[in-house]
């Protein structure tokens, strides 16, 4: 029997969880998480509780990784909550160990979740599941046959798509979501911007487009023309290129009605002359993505606005694009 919960909110594809590098320590949750992420479902899956939050991250929740490794819930809980005290002991160390070698080395064992409702869980991702089914299956002085059968079937299927199938997720229905809000937000600039000049949101289209491909949730919570318009506007004054291409304008943008942000259409934001154009592409590739993208991806984990997964899946993507940044990103602070 298979009972769901659902959240709501959207979500992402976060293929490569567990083999990310440790620069995604540096997006992890603070260790007085104050804000929660926010769960998109969540099911019982033989007895197992197990879901997915809105960014496309599977998790188990505490009694369902309990469960899995054949302990009571509240010793896990213990273990977790004391996390920084019981990594010191016996136990904690060999985990502690387990974790470091797959990358994983936050301050917390899980991440505070929530529904719409306010029903809250602590979600436990792929690298802490993990290493503690290898450690009660095999370390452990007293193995686990729960843990050890758990562990065997995980070696089988990836984690992801063990929870992917059982909660029914689809993370191919987010590109589709992500390519809707894209083209939805090209579709009502493209004839917006006068002749002879050029809009923001278009032409970060070689910054975005690699995020979307990589599974990276693009959405009302994921604006990154903010940022870039806001760094251009201060390149572009401090560097009084107005002399050299002429005078910028403003023009009317509108988002699509199903943004939050169309409350305050329509908005005004600055078109540049075309005859900048080649200057917007240089800094945009040597300057904003190479140095300010990661600050912005990493206060949209600080407000909540995308995981920690999140961030580093887009730092990952425009990484290995070399024809966007020339060099790999340094990671998110």
């Amino acid at each position: 029997m298979s009972i769901e919960k659902s959240g709501s909110g959207p979500t992402q594809k976060a293929n490569q969880i567990n083999s990310l590098p440790l620069k995604i320590a540096t997006l992890g949750p603070p260790s007085e998480q104050i804000e929660l992420f926010h769960i998109e479902k969540q099911i019982e899956h033989d007895g197992v509780e197990m879901g997915v939050l809105e960014d496309g991250t599977p998790y188990l929740s505490e009694s369902g990784l309990a469960r899995m490794c054949g302990i009571d819930r509240k010793v896990l809980n213990r273990l977790a909550v004391n996390w920084q005290e019981e990594r010191l002991k016996e136990r904690g160390k060999a985990i502690d160990e387990l974790l470091i070698k797959s990358g994983y080395i936050h301050r917390s064992l899980f991440l505070k979740s929530e529904f719409a409702g306010g029903y809250q869980v602590n979600a436990y991702t792929e690298p802490v599941c993990l290493a503690m089914l290898e450690y009660y299956a095999f370390i452990t002085r007293e193995p686990k046959q729960e843990a050890q059968h758990a562990f065997r079937s995980l070696a089988r299927i990836k984690f992801r798509e063990f929870v992917y199938g059982a909660v029914g997720y689809s993370p191919e229905q987010i590109k589709l979501d992500s390519w809707k809000h894209f083209h939805d937000r090209v579709d009502l600039t493209k004839d917006s911007v006068p002749i002879g000049y050029f809009g923001i949101y278009n032409e970060i289209a070689s910054m975005i487009v690699p995020m979307i491909s990589a599974g990276v949730a693009v959405n009302d919570k994921l604006i990154p023309d903010i940022s870039v318009g806001i760094a251009w506007s201060n390149h572009w004054k401090k560097q009084n290129l107005a002399t050299r291409y002429g005078e910028r304008i403003h023009y009317e943008h509108n988002y699509p009605e199903y943004y939050p942000q169309a409350k305050s259409n329509p908005q005004e934001p600055y078109a540049y002359p075309d005859e900048a154009l080649g200057e917007f592409k240089r800094w945009l590739r040597q300057h904003y993505i190479a140095t300010k993208l990661p600050t912005y991806l990493s206060g949209k984990v600080k407000d909540k606005s995308i995981s920690f997964a999140s961030a580093t899946m887009a730092t990952l993507a425009l990484s290995s694009n070399s024809k966007v940044t020339g060099k790999g990103l340094p990671p998110p602070q």
